[in-house]
């Protein structure tokens, strides 16, 4: 297989090419102006100014695309990192491992009962796990952790009779399945949105919709697919490749858990409580913005409630479920300030550090221990931050070379006599496509949405539906380029070689592609709240 070139080398390739084209493309502007969206001003294209400019032809200019589009991104750069790094401390503290972990075992003591049993306590687990994976995927972007997971459920599903495909779907396939229909994710939502202008996290209800959508649909594939394994074992592709998995014992050797509850992290539990129920009295009550309604609850008094009896004896069994509570309850706390307080990447950058250095200090770990885990986690995640800027900047060549709206002009008046659904169609597989040869969300999302979200002003699609077609091509063809890591990485973990994985899952990815493009068409003729 032919080496597929490294993401910076195409993001810089491309702005090689777009210098060119300013040496070529006639130079053209639109006129623009501002306008109040959700209580924001946002800047937009007037369609009908189009006019020729002198060019502007862009050189040494390609060597300064960076350092542009880094000032230009500073915010979502930093975002990045600093979500990267809290995420990081997080997952050194194994809580989430424990959890799930935990989760299995008290889900298998369900066989005892004759009713559980009559129901299929194997479909329950299957169905259990796979939502919990998928809103991993749909909350905070779970990826590149789905492979640790493999090697824990391929082998789980072997042992139920089933074979390792079904494993792999449990954990893997249904976290990409969350990350396409995210909710959450400031990974791809997150810097999507941030970069189209508009407000983050913003359409959530459906948003919501479309993850339950996608996920009971996903569910249902693999349970059908299960039952016809089960039924006939020797039907599975991977059928005599799994003879390694049932050579196995069905318990996995791992480092074991050490179930603990150090002091510090009643220090931290106390803490917390008292800045939380300092929020609580100084805001009493929120008003909670759902689309164009709105409703005043007091859910900052209801939440410090909530977190401080589930953490009080969440700790009484392990530090590892009270860091747990800690990550459920940031999630709260980021729903209630997007919705009830406007909150951007500013404050949900500082909330999700104030949880990763919560869970270090109750983990036990030094001052200079966590330092360390954050920097690990910015330098994991560092490519994704770069790649922002690097991208950034072919915006920067082609504006500054007066092309860019050429080229807006151009698409809207080709797309002009196809109708919002054809353009909407040709931005998603455009999207889809490119995710093929650049599967990095974040290098796709800066580099696709700043032209995505002035080419939909001009043909009259809400930028929200442009980030939905982002989102969609983003996530589906990930569990099928072979450009991915994570999906590499899975298959060598599960031992099932790529071409037996394709030949299996290019027709429920082409699904799934058929059902995003439908989950978009009632963004253009409905009203919905936030778009």
């Amino acid at each position: 297989m032919k080496k597929i070139p490294h993401t910076f080398t195409i993001v810089f390739a491309l702005i090689v090419l777009s210098a060119i084209s300013t040496w070529f493309i006639p130079g053209g502007m639109y006129d623009r102006h501002a306008i109040e969206v959700d209580g924001g001003v946002r800047e937009v294209v007037d369609g009908s100014t189009y006019h020729r400019v002198p060019p502007s032809p862009q050189t040494w200019q390609i060597f300064s695309a960076l350092f542009s589009g880094f000032c230009d991104k500073a915010d979502i750069v930093v975002f990045i990192l600093m979500v990267g790094g809290a995420f990081w401390i997080l997952n050194n503290s194994r809580a989430i491992d424990v959890g799930v972990m935990v989760f299995l075992r008290r889900v298998q003591r369900l066989n005892r009962y004759a009713l559980f049993r009559r129901l299929g306590v194997e479909n329950l687990i299957i169905i259990l796990i796979m939502i919990m994976f998928s809103l991993f995927g749909a909350v905070f972007g779970m990826s590149e952790e789905t492979i640790a997971f493999v090697a824990i459920f391929v082998p789980l599903a072997v042992s139920m009779g089933y074979d390792s495909i079904v494993g792999l779907c449990m954990c893997y396939v249904a976290a990409h399945v969350g990350f396409a229909g995210a909710m959450l994710n400031p990974f791809t939502i997150g810097i999507a949105q941030g970069i189209a202008g508009i407000p983050i996290f913003s359409g959530l209800e459906y948003r919501v919709l479309c993850w339950v959508v996608l996920t009971v649909l996903s569910i249902a594939f693999v349970l059908w697919y299960a039952h016809r394994v089960k039924r006939k074992p020797e039907s599975s592709p991977v059928y005599n490749l799994d003879a390694y998995w049932r050579g196995r014992a069905q318990e996995q050797s791992s480092e074991a858990v050490v179930y603990r509850t150090p002091r510090v992290a009643w220090v931290v539990w106390g803490v917390l409580c008292s800045v939380l129920t300092w929020c609580a009295v100084a805001y009493p009550m929120t008003e909670l913005s759902v689309g164009h309604s709105g409703v005043s609850l007091p859910l900052l008094p209801i939440l410090v409630l909530l977190f401080g009896v589930s953490a009080f004896f969440l700790l009484r069994k392990s530090v590892h479920f009270f860091i747990l509570d800690i990550f459920i309850f940031t999630i709260a706390y980021l729903v209630t300030g997007v919705l009830g307080y406007d909150w951007y990447v500013l404050e949900i950058s500082a909330l999700f550090l104030a949880m990763g250095i919560a869970s270090g200090i109750a983990d036990s770990q030094s001052a200079d221990a966590i330092a360390k885990l954050f920097l690990t986690g910015c330098k994991d995640i560092l490519g994704a931050a770069l790649v922002v800027g690097l991208a950034s900047g072919i915006i920067f060549i082609l504006r500054d070379g007066h092309v860019l709206d050429t080229i807006l002009y151009g698409l809207s008046r080709s797309l002009a006599a196809t109708g919002e659904m054809a353009s909407v169609g040709v931005m998603y597989l455009f999207q889809t496509a490119l995710n093929i040869v650049l599967p990095s969300g974040s290098a796709k999302a800066a580099l696709t949405m700043p032209i995505m979200a002035q080419f939909a002003d001009l043909i009259g699609v809400s930028r929200q539906t442009t980030v939905l077609a982002f989102q969609f091509g983003d996530g589906f063809t990930n569990m099928l380029t072979p450009t991915s890591g994570v999906l590499i990485g899975c298959l060598g973990v599960a031992k099932i070689p790529y071409g037996t994985w394709l030949k299996w899952v290019w027709r429920f990815i082409v699904g799934l592609i058929i059902v995003g493009f439908l989950l978009m068409l009632p963004t253009l003729f409905f009203s919905i709240p936030g778009f």
